[in-house]
């Protein structure tokens, strides 16, 4: 059972999330506080795995809590929910100790899939956040690599890849396991696997982190 504490300033949207995790076995929720100072005022007498939180709000923000929570209650996990989707806050509040941040906009499931991951000790980083950085960084890379192309490596044509193949790559590059892409497309584990080795040799790339690269400069994700 991983204990949680919901830490907004904004009531409505701390009910929304109780609501959303009151139907969720695993998942309890163990407090509320509309601030930083609240929950720190509270923690000392409440068992919590997992704190969710807010990143701009009153008296204690986000940022200044994680670095409080650190120090005071380091086997706490701290886990973001913000709105706020510019990297400079996402590398201070995991600097500061944080282990996962999510959007607000993220839906159900990959709140969900946030909470498991830091309850069990992982980094977590929401999908579009990090699709979103990749794709900066790729911006950022695209002159040098036009002017340096690697050797045999032309452009990939969308009609190269098949429809399925096409998917598999599109929910690669928003972070699926193979477990779960095969679980979405109602398929096997050993066909996703072939689907992934056949878009590897269509694309001349070595690995996941490649591919995702090449597609991304290309166009190839929607």
């Amino acid at each position: 059972m991983s204990r949680i504490f919901l830490v907004d300033d904004h009531a409505i949207v701390r009910g929304g999330i109780r609501a959303l995790l009151a139907a969720e076995p695993g998942i309890e929720v163990v407090g509320e506080a509309s601030n930083g100072q609240e929950l720190l005022d509270q923690l000392q007498a409440v068992s919590t795995d997992v704190v969710l939180l807010d990143i701009n709000m009153p008296v204690l923000d986000g940022l200044a809590t994680t670095l409080r929570l650190r120090q005071e209650f380091p086997e706490v996990r701290i886990l973001i929910l913000s709105m706020l989707a510019h990297e400079r806050y996402i590398g201070q509040i995991f600097d500061a100790g944080a282990s996962g941040y999510v959007l607000k906009s993220a839906d159900k499931g990959e709140i969900l899939m946030a909470i498991q991951a830091v309850a069990a000790g992982k980094q977590f980083l929401c999908s579009d956040l990090g699709l979103h950085m990749l794709r900066k960084t790729l911006a950022k890379e695209a002159p040098a690599l036009e002017e340096a192309p690697h050797p045999g490596a032309g452009p990939v044509r969308h009609s190269a890849l098949s429809r399925r193949e096409t998917e598999v790559l599109q929910l690669l590059s928003e972070g699926l396991t193979t477990n779960e892409i095969a679980e979405k497309l109602f398929t096997s584990k050993r066909t996703i696997e072939t689907h992934r080795q056949n878009i590897l040799e269509k694309t001349q790339t070595k690995n996941t982190a490649a591919l995702i690269k090449l597609a991304v400069t290309q166009g190839l994700l929607v």
